[in-house]
C-alpha cells in the first residue's frame, strides 16, 4: 500500500458511495487508476467490504477501544494494515506502554471476536488490550 491507496481508503471511509469520477478528481488521477486501485484493494482483502455509518439510535453493535503495542519500527506498517479495516473507526498514535489506540465497532460479538483475531495476526503487533465500551456517561 502506498500514499495513494491510503488517501483512497480515507475517502471511501468518509463516504463509500463516492463516485469513481469524484474520487479521481480528489486524488488527481484517472478514473481507470482509481478503479484499478479499488479492484486490487478488494482482491488483496485490504478492503473487505463497504459499509454505512449510522447514528447511535440505529444500534451500533459492539464498540470498543483497543490499545496496540508495536514491535520495533513497524508502526507505519501496522497503521497501514489497520486503516484497511472498516470496523476500525479511528486510529491514534500515543505514548507510554501502547503505541496505537483504536476505536472499534462491529455489528455482533461474533464479528467483534473475528476482528480481534484478524488484528492480532498482523505482523508487527506485539500485544493488544481491548476494552468494550458500555454506557456513555458524557457526549461532546
Amino acid at each position: 500500500m502506498d500514499d495513494l491507496d491510503n488517501r483512497l481508503i480515507a475517502l471511501l471511509r468518509a463516504d463509500a458511495r463516492t463516485p469513481v469520477s469524484s474520487l479521481s478528481h480528489h486524488l488527481g488521477v484517472s478514473r481507470a487508476t482509481v478503479r484499478a486501485r479499488i479492484d486490487r484493494l478488494i482482491d488483496t482483502e485490504v478492503i473487505q467490504g463497504f459499509t454505512i455509518t449510522t447514528g447511535s439510535s440505529a444500534g451500533a453493535g459492539v464498540r470498543a477501544i483497543m490499545m496496540v503495542e508495536v514491535e520495533g519500527k513497524a508502526t507505519e506498517t501496522v497503521l497501514n494494515r489497520l486503516r484497511g479495516y472498516p470496523e476500525i473507526r479511528s486510529l491514534y498514535a500515543t505514548n507510554g506502554r501502547w503505541d496505537i489506540v483504536s476505536e472499534l465497532e462491529a455489528p455482533t460479538l461474533e464479528a467483534f471476536d473475528e476482528l480481534l483475531r484478524r488484528v492480532r495476526q498482523i505482523d508487527g503487533i506485539a500485544g493488544t488490550e481491548t476494552s468494550i465500551l458500555l454506557a456513555s456517561r458524557k457526549r461532546t
